[in-house]
C-alpha cells in the first residue's frame, strides 16, 4: 500500500435516465434488446482469463417468452472448479501487491464504461434474461452498479486513511489493510445485476482474488459484466467465473484449505447450510473465513391512522409489484388501520387496474414475468390456496398463466388472521397480504410486525404524528436493517442508504459501505521505533 494518499474523483450517484417515449436512450436500449432477442449468445466460463467451453450447456430463455432460446451457458465439472481455485491463488501474489490506486483505476474505468458504451447492453441483457422493465434495469444494472464502483473506491481510500495515533516522538504506528490470505467465494443472485457485479468486485477491489458463481438465471448479464471488467483492465485470474451444479461447486470450494471468505446474496436456507458447512470444515482452513450474507425478507408496511391513504397505497403498489416483487426488499405484508382501509383499498384497486403486464420490450408494461417455472409454481400455489381458504380473500389479481411466459398478476390478499401463511412466508413474487387492525390496537399491531417472521431486512412505517413515528421506530428497531419513514421499503441508493438486514435476513454487513469492504481486509499493525532501547531497566527499578 502506498504511504501517500492522493485525491480520487468524488463519488456522486449516477443520474437515472428516464427512457421517455422518443428519447435516444429508449431507442438505443430497445434496439439492443431486439438484437439480443434475435441473436444467440454462447456464454463460457472464465478461468484465468481463458474462455472455457465444456459443451455441457443449458439454454438461456427469457422468462416472459420461455420457449424462445437466446443462447446457452457452459457448466463446470470438478476439474474446472479446481482450476478456478488454483488460478485464483496463482494470481493472488501479483494482484495483492498492486497498489490500491491501480486497483481503484480499474473499477473507476469500469464505471465510466458502463455509464457510456456498456449501458444499453447491460440494461438490455437484464431486461431480456431477467425480465426486468427498462426503468428497473436502468436503476439496477446501470446506475447502482456504477455507484458501487465509484463509492467503493471512495470508501477504500477512507479506510486506508484511518490510521492509529503515534507517540509524539520516536515511534510511528500504522496499519496495513491487507487482502485475506486465500480466495473469496462469491455467490450472486438473479434479481440484481448490480449485486452480481458487486459481490466479486468489492472483494477484488480490496486486493482479493475471487471464484464467482453467478446465478444460472443471470448468466447473460454476467457475461456482460465479465466483458466490462476485462475492458476496464482487470488482470486474468483475479475474478474467475464458473457455472453449474451449485452443490458440487460449493462442496469443492468450501473443501479448499485456502477458502478465506464467502460473499453471498440469496436464500436464507442456502446461506445457513453454507455457514454450517463452513463450520464443519473449520479445522481444515488456514484462516477463519469471513462470512458475509444478505438473504431473505418478509418486508413490511405499517400504517397509522394519521397517515395518508393514497401515499400508503402507492407505497404498496410500488414496493410490492416493481420487478414482480422479486427484490429482497419488496414489501409483502402490510398492517392497515380499520378506519382507513376502505380508502387504501380503493386506491390499490384503481392503481392495479392501470398496471399492464407483459414483455419488457414494451416499456409500457409495469410488471413482467417471474424468473422461472419453479418460482411461478410456488407463488401460484399460495394464490390458489388463498382462493379456497376462508381465512383469506383475494381482493386484487389472483390470475397466473405460464403458457408463454411466467406471468402472475399483481395480487393483494386480505388476511383474516395476522399469522396467515402469506403474512409470514417469503414468496418472492408480486403478492401483498394485508391485515386490517383496529385503530386502538396500533401498539399491539407493532408487536405483530416485529414478531411474526424470522426476517429483519426492510420495513416502512407511515404516520404524520411524530410521537407515533418515534414509538413505532423504537418498537421496530430490530425488525429491519433498512427502515423507512413515510416511504416504500425498497430502492436503497448506494452512498445514501447502505443495505442489509439482520436476524434471518443476513449478517448486516451493509453493501455499498465501508463496513462491507472492511470484511475483505485483514489488518496488520506496524510499530516502528526510531531509537531502540539498549537498557532493559525501567525507571522504577532505580
Amino acid at each position: 500500500m502506498a504511504r501517500g494518499f492522493f485525491n480520487v474523483p468524488k463519488a456522486v450517484n449516477e443520474p437515472v435516465k428516464g427512457y421517455a417515449p422518443g428519447s435516444p436512450e429508449r431507442a438505443e436500449v430497445l434496439a439492443t434488446y431486439k438484437e439480443m432477442y434475435n441473436g444467440n449468445v454462447d456464454v463460457p466460463m472464465h478461468i484465468n482469463g481463458e474462455e472455457v467451453r465444456t459443451g455441457n450447456t443449458k439454454n438461456i430463455t427469457p422468462p416472459h417468452d420461455h420457449q424462445h432460446v437466446v443462447g446457452q451457458y457452459h457448466t463446470a465439472d470438478i476439474a474446472h472448479v479446481d482450476a478456478a481455485i488454483s488460478t485464483a491463488l496463482a494470481a493472488r501474489e501479483a494482484w495483492s501487491s498492486v497498489s490500491w490506486m491501480e486497483r481503484a483505476s480499474i473499477f473507476l474505468k469500469a464505471a465510466e464504461l458502463l455509464a457510456g458504451p456498456y449501458r444499453a447492453r447491460m440494461n438490455a441483457a437484464t431486461m431480456l434474461a431477467q425480465s426486468k422493465n427498462v426503468y428497473q434495469a436502468e436503476i439496477d444494472a446501470a446506475c447502482e452498479m456504477i455507484d458501487f464502483f465509484r463509492f467503493n473506491v471512495e470508501y477504500m481510500t477512507d479506510i486506508f486513511k484511518d490510521q492509529p495515533a503515534s507517540a509524539p516522538y520516536g515511534i510511528w504506528n500504522r496499519v496495513e489493510y491487507r487482502p485475506l490470505e486465500g480466495f473469496v467465494y462469491a455467490i450472486s443472485p438473479f434479481n440484481f445485476t448490480s449485486i452480481a457485479a458487486n459481490l466479486p468486485a468489492a472483494a477484488a477491489l480490496m486486493g482479493n482474488v475471487v471464484v464467482w458463481k453467478p446465478s444460472d438465471h443471470q448468466a447473460y448479464s454476467a457475461q456482460v459484466i465479465v466483458d466490462l471488467f476485462k475492458e476496464a483492465g482487470l488482470p486474468d485470474g483475479v475474478i474467475n467465473v464458473i457455472y453449474g451444479d451449485p452443490v458440487m461447486i460449493s462442496d469443492r470450494v468450501l473443501a479448499s484449505p485456502d477458502f478465506s471468505g464467502l460473499h453471498f446474496t440469496g436464500s436464507t436456507h442456502i446461506f445457513k447450510s453454507l455457514w454450517k458447512q463452513i463450520g464443519n470444515n473449520i479445522h481444515h482452513y488456514k484462516t477463519y473465513p469471513r462470512i458475509v450474507g444478505e438473504t431473505g425478507g418478509k418486508d413490511f408496511i405499517w400504517a397509522h391512522n394519521s397517515s395518508n391513504a393514497l401515499q400508503v397505497a402507492t407505497a404498496i403498489t410500488r414496493g410490492s409489484f416493481e420487478y414482480q416483487g422479486q427484490k429482497c426488499s419488496a414489501s409483502s405484508r402490510a398492517y392497515i388501520p380499520a378506519s382507513m382501509w376502505e380508502d387504501v383499498k380503493g386506491h390499490l384497486i384503481a392503481q392495479s387496474n392501470e398496471i399492464k403486464i407483459g414483455s419488457p420490450e414494451d416499456p409500457s408494461n409495469f410488471v413482467n414475468a417471474v424468473i422461472h417455472e419453479g418460482s411461478f409454481d410456488k407463488i401460484a400455489s399460495f394464490i390458489d390456496a388463498a382462493k379456497a381458504d376462508p381465512d383469506a380473500e383475494i381482493i386484487i389479481g389472483g390470475g397466473h398463466d405460464k403458457s408463454v411466459g411466467y406471468f402472475i398478476e399483481p395480487t393483494v390478499i386480505l388476511a383474516k388472521t395476522p399469522t396467515y401463511s402469506t403474512m409470514t412466508t417469503e414468496l418472492f413474487g408480486p403478492v401483498m397480504t394485508i391485515f386490517v387492525y383496529e385503530d386502538a390496537e396500533w401498539e399491539a399491531s407493532l408487536q405483530l410486525v416485529d414478531q411474526s417472521t424470522e426476517y429483519a431486512l426492510t420495513g416502512a412505517i407511515f404516520s404524520t404524528d411524530r410521537y407515533i413515528v418515534e414509538k413505532a421506530s423504537k418498537a421496530l428497531e430490530n425488525a429491519a436493517g433498512n427502515f423507512y419513514i413515510n416511504d416504500k421499503p425498497t430502492g436503497a441508493v448506494v452512498g445514501q442508504q447502505p443495505f442489509g438486514g439482520a436476524r434471518a435476513s443476513g449478517t448486516n454487513d451493509k453493501a455499498g459501505s465501508a463496513q462491507n469492504l472492511l470484511r475483505w481486509t485483514s489488518v496488520r499493525m506496524i510499530k516502528e521505533t526510531f531509537v531502540t532501547p539498549t537498557d532493559y531497566k525501567y525507571p522504577f527499578l532505580g
